[in-house]
């Protein structure tokens, strides 16, 4: 078991196990106990009481941060020449249609966010291999397969993200950096939970949300209160 350097038992000792915080005070904490020289993520954890093996009860959806991700998201425009102009003026990163696919095809992943328009899902087919382990497929559930890629791109950019339950009942998701106030903290995390309630399977039964931790990078989690959420 690795040790602990002085800075993260400093960090630890901050936190009451014997209590869970509301999100408030879990935001101002994760703030206070991250001490890496660089603006870390910070994440959220969300353990749901559901089966994500049964197709009723997989919790999947999007939500617009209100204070968006601190993070320079780099979007891919997958499409036809008459909308090139169009997702460029809302600021996708790259704009084009075969040469990016080809170019994933060779192995080019450096994007963030994949959004293209309905007839050209055919041409990713063959390239799911190299997408979907990434979560780059564009899916029309978390609006990335559009006609609209100028409001597709904005969303994207001001902080819109997708999330999916993993095979363990867990959301995991980055909400914004350490440099944010703790007030943005909060209300990122308020929405990805207000989100979350409204998307709770009718097939799910007994308590819903579980647990709930907020950490940051290489930082302990700080547990929050579940009912204060219900």
């Amino acid at each position: 078991m690795a040790r602990l350097t002085k800075k993260q038992k400093e960090a630890v000792a901050k936190i009451d196990r014997s209590k869970l915080y509301s999100v408030a005070e879990a935001s101002e904490l994760v703030k206070e106990i991250t001490n890496v020289k660089f603006d870390a993520s910070i994440e959220l954890a969300v353990r749901l009481g559901v089966d994500p093996r049964k197709a009723n009860q997989m919790v999947r959806g999007v939500v617009t941060l209100p204070h968006g991700t601190g993070k320079d998201v780099k979007v891919l425009a997958l499409v036809t020449p008459d909308k090139e102009a169009e997702a460029k003026e809302a600021g996708a990163d790259y704009v084009g249609l075969d040469e990016y696919l080809q170019k994933i095809k060779d192995g080019w992943t450096d994007v963030d966010v994949i959004i293209t328009m309905p007839s050209v899902m055919g041409k990713l087919g063959p390239l799911g291999r190299v997408l979907g382990p990434r979560g780059l497929m564009p899916n029309p559930k978390t609006g990335t397969v559009t006609m609209d890629i100028a409001k597709a791109v904005g969303e994207v950019k001001a902080g819109k993200i997708d999330f999916k339950v993993d095979k363990t009942g867990i959301v995991h998701t980055a909400i914004g950096k350490a440099s944010f106030s703790a007030e943005k903290i909060a209300g990122n995390v308020n929405e990805l939970l207000e989100t979350l309630m409204k998307l709770k399977p009718t097939a799910a039964k007994g308590t819903y949300i579980k647990s709930i931790f907020i950490s940051s990078t290489m930082s302990p989690s700080v547990p929050v209160d579940p009912k204060a959420v219900v």
